[in-house]
């Protein structure tokens, strides 16, 4: 997190950054990264922390001084325009729902990050905050998606779709049916149903589904990408001649790695809060990191809570929601 910092610093010169944690590990590392006094950066002690197996119940009782409470403490007084957290999921979002409150229009808040595909990558929410959403819930993910790519992609009137098991109007349950007659009466780019597929095709913008299947086919993705580099590892080092082929094939390989690289999409938004916070992978390394660091530079630059605040605003006038 230390590099990380210091690396968004170089790439943001606008940008102060609070490092919230217990101030004598902080500084022993920023002195190990050969930073001593640097004025836009400043250390705020916090003197809990929130375990990863720790339950958010216990986290929201017990750890008001905890490392991720005062973070999202200063977001809410507007001493920081974002959190950045690497830590527990659930305990991340309990706190700061309960610290930021939803926007108003938003019952549920969701986990929201980009998926690549062939023609780029894809918004997808919720990816795990929301096991079991209504179909007014998945009408607020549409809203809150399509407002994150228009703004930060800078996609007029981006598409939208529903993640189902068919294309087919007759498919899928009675929860993502009523979502889809409803998506239908907003001023949406809603486009209907997207299979499982269709979402590495880049069929739409931002696909909307429920935790449960979003945090589902979140960690399939992750598993697939694994089993073929494990694949490709192997074949090309099954005996001297494939060892030369992948050497001649390295260019290619590295660019393939690039492209799925999970790191370079880290950072995750809990999206519908009155305040932005970046949930970034408990196992990033430097450039993960710096990635969800500049996710929640852009969304800060972009006001996307507003934004969204401003477009429920129409939805709730036009009784869609």
């Amino acid at each position: 997190m230390i590099p990380a910092a210091i690396s968004a610093l170089k790439k943001h010169p606008n940008v102060n950054l609070i490092l919230v944690g217990d101030q004598d590990t902080i500084r022993h590392h920023l002195e190990q990264n050969q930073v001593i006094d640097d004025p836009r950066l400043q250390i705020h002690h916090a003197s809990q922390k929130v375990e990863m197996d720790e339950l958010p119940s216990q986290a929201l009782r017990g750890k008001k001084d905890s490392s991720m409470r005062v973070a999202i403490n200063l977001v809410k007084q507007g001493t920081a325009a974002a959190c950045v957290s690497a830590g527990n999921t659930g305990a991340l979002m309990a706190t700061a729902r309960f610290v930021l409150k939803t926007l108003p229009g938003i019952e549920r808040p969701a986990i929201v990050s980009t998926l690549p595909t062939i023609t780029g990558h894809t918004y997808v929410l919720d990816l795990g905050a929301n096991v079991d959403s209504s179909a007014a819930h998945l009408v607020q993910f549409a809203v809150m998606g399509s407002v994150l790519a228009e703004l930060v992609d800078g996609k007029p009137n981006p598409t939208v779709g529903l993640l189902n098991i068919g294309s087919e109007e007759i498919k899928g349950n009675e929860r993502v049916k009523e979502a889809s007659r409803l998506l239908e009466q907003t001023d949406l780019n809603y486009t209907g149903y997207v299979e499982g597929d269709g979402l590495y095709h880049g069929e739409v913008d931002v696909l909307v589904c429920d935790g449960f299947v979003g945090n589902v086919a979140l960690k399939t993705s992750e598993g697939v990408v694994h089993m073929i580099r494990h694949f490709l590892r192997q074949s090309f080092s099954r005996n001297w001649l494939t060892k030369l082929a992948g050497l001649i094939a390295s260019p290619v390989l590295k660019h393939f790695r690039n492209e799925l690289d999970p790191r370079a999409y880290n950072g995750a938004n809990l999206i519908g809060l009155q305040g932005i916070v970046i949930k970034s992978h408990g196992g990033a390394d430097e450039f993960a990191f710096s990635n969800a660091i500049n996710i929640a530079i852009i969304e800060a630059e972009k006001d996307v809570p507003n934004n969204i605040s401003k477009h429920l605003e129409v939805l709730l006038e036009g009784q869609v929601l």
